[in-house]
């Protein structure tokens, strides 16, 4: 069996000050590096790579007043450090980017809230293009419960539905030019609803996918991670085609985790870091 986990980068910061470039680098040039100590994050030529989810989806200082960020050319400052591509979004709120059910390169040279809201898309056969890759989740409108909901989150009080799963794989998210090849991106937002991720709806949910979705002749299913979705997009990009699970280490390798470093905490500069824009 295929060892499935992996490990990102889910940063919060901006909380109660807004951060600055300056400190944004520092913290996450820390983190890689205490977090590498475990061996974790991929590597690609000897480099560690790593996704990224902005806290509060306030990515590229998208809210007001600097609210949860800070700063306006994060993504710049986030490819300089080694991320691979944003999973940040949907987010239902007003920092959705206006480019929605897309793969895309946001510009990382327009240094301005929400820079990210437009880009070029993906393209099969062209190569990785300049600028961030912005992976998102479905956003579809889609009655559950008779509440009308959208977006691509496992966190509601409510557990997800075959109906939400068929409007997820319906919105057809894919690199332009790879069609056959359908991404779904989903989240659990710390799987605070445990029946949703544990449950017996969680249970009926992998069944409707592993039968209405695996039928071998017009679906076939894969479970990937992050690094994994990445190296797979990156292969449609370059003009692959056929079984995508031939391309989950297609160019960032996998990590090796070690749990035997006896340290029981992030060092005292990365907590200095995340201090001085997180707490009073």
């Amino acid at each position: 069996m295929r060892d499935m986990a992996g490990i990102e980068l889910h940063l919060h910061h901006g909380k109660t000050r807004p951060d600055t470039l300056e400190n944004l680098r520092e913290t996450l040039d820390l983190c890689l590096r205490d977090y590498a100590r475990f061996g974790i994050f991929g590597s690609e030529d000897g480099r560690k790579r790593y996704g990224f989810i902005h806290g509060n989806w306030a990515l590229n200082n998208s809210l007001a007043n600097g609210q949860f960020c800070g700063v306006n050319n994060e993504l710049s400052i986030l490819r300089e450090t080694g991320c691979y591509a944003d999973f940040t979004f949907p987010s239902c709120n007003r920092s959705n980017p206006k480019r929605i059910n897309s793969i895309y390169y946001a510009d990382i040279n327009l240094h301005r809230p929400k820079s990210y809201s437009s880009g070029v898309p993906a393209r099969a056969g062209i190569g990785s293009q300049a600028g961030l890759l912005m992976v998102q989740g479905p956003v579809r409108p889609v009655w559950v419960y008779g509440r009308l909901t959208f977006g691509d989150s496992l966190s509601n009080s409510r557990p997800p539905i075959k109906k939400l799963i068929d409007a997820w794989i319906g919105t057809s998210i894919h690199v332009n030019g790879r069609r056959d090849w359908i991404i779904v991106k989903v989240h659990t937002h710390g799987a605070i609803n445990g029946e949703a991720v544990l449950g017996e709806a969680m249970h009926e949910s992998f069944n409707h996918l592993e039968t209405v979705y695996n039928d071998g002749s017009e679906y076939v299913l894969h479970y990937v991670t992050a690094r994994e979705l990445y190296n797979v997009i990156s292969a449609a990009e370059d003009g692959n085609s056929g079984n995508p699970d031939q391309y989950r280490d297609y160019r960032i390798q996998p990590p090796t985790y070690d749990a035997s470093p006896d340290i029981l905490e992030a060092s005292e500069d990365l907590r200095r870091a995340v201090r001085r824009t997180y707490a009073d």
